[in-house]
């Protein structure tokens, strides 16, 4: 057993070679004949894409401050207006949709009619992740850190001296995984009961690099239910096992840049992504159950 297999059980609480003893390709997970279907175009610059429990997702024109719901039959429609650029987004276990505000500098809990409460202020935010107990990570680049935000509302900053971008959890949520843009590899950290991070360590490696590309671009990630990670990167959608290993890359559905992934639809087996002026889907073979329904407290 080597010290990368022996790491993961750990961090999983399970025994390392049962689980993962085999190779999970692209095969796994793409369906022959399902190609990438264009939903929506004719925006600035689409993010933050965050599925609700009924498998409706949501996504950000972060330069024109809307936020857009997509239903599961493909509808687009408008969620709210004058967001403050509000950027990374995603749901919490109280049904509301958090999100970085960028341009008033807060973290924030959209309502269901786009109203809002404040969930921390005077911070610099980018990507966000909720966990099913409703504590918030952010990522802040432009100060080379990542925030914790408590149920009461307490922030501190958990992890720092890198430039952090996109940020998920892994399905049992002990783990969280950061990327940095510029390196080859990802960020995980082991969560600590109190939310801190501790065992920082290089993983999900390496990534793909487009050719003449001199960084991966990697940016939002998504999750599937059996530890897959995808991370939305230049080269187009990179696929990881939970040891780390790459499975493939699913190609991008047009040559702008890519920006994040998620899993929706009512069965959330449908692959979501935003693509610079344009946002896609496609019909995938796993499942991506959301944090609060996933690990929902009986």
């Amino acid at each position: 057993m080597n010290y990368r297999c022996l790491l993961v059980g750990l961090m999983l609480g399970l025994p390392c070679v049962p689980v993962f003893s085999q190779d999970m390709p692209l095969t796994q997970v793409l369906i022959e004949g399902e190609g990438w279907e264009l939903l929506g175009e004719g925006y600035d610059f689409t993010e933050g894409p965050a599925v609700d429990a009924d498998g409706n997702v949501f996504f950000t024109d972060v330069p024109k401050s809307k936020i857009y719901k997509i239903d599961t039959a493909g509808k687009i429609s408008l969620f709210a207006e004058e967001t403050a650029r509000t950027n990374g987004l995603m749901f919490g276990p109280d049904g509301r949709l958090y999100g970085c505000r960028n341009g008033e500098k807060k973290i924030v809990a959209y309502n269901k009619d786009g109203s809002f409460a404040t969930i921390a202020n005077d911070v610099t935010c980018n990507d966000i992740v909720v966990n099913s107990k409703g504590e918030v990570y952010f990522t802040d680049p432009l100060n080379k850190q990542v925030w914790f935000v408590s149920r009461d509302g307490e922030k501190r900053v958990v992890a720092k001296g890198f430039r952090p971008n996109g940020i998920i959890l892994w399905p049992k949520e002990g783990t969280l995984v950061v990327t940095d843009s510029d390196a080859p590899h990802l960020w995980t950290f082991r969560v600590e009961p109190d939310g801190g991070l501790s065992f920082k360590e290089r993983y999900y490696m390496p990534l793909t690099l487009p050719s003449g590309a001199k960084r991966p671009g990697s940016d939002g990630m998504a999750v599937d239910d059996a530890g897959r990670l995808y991370v939305a990167t230049l080269a187009g959608v990179q696929m990881f096992d939970p040891t780390g290993r790459k499975g493939g890359v699913i190609a991008k559905p047009q040559r702008r840049f890519l920006s994040n992934v998620v899993f929706g639809g009512s069965k959330f087996n449908t692959m979501y992504v935003t693509c610079s002026d344009k946002i896609y889907r496609r019909k995938v073979k796993p499942t991506g159950t959301p944090y609060f329904l996933r690990n929902a407290k009986k």
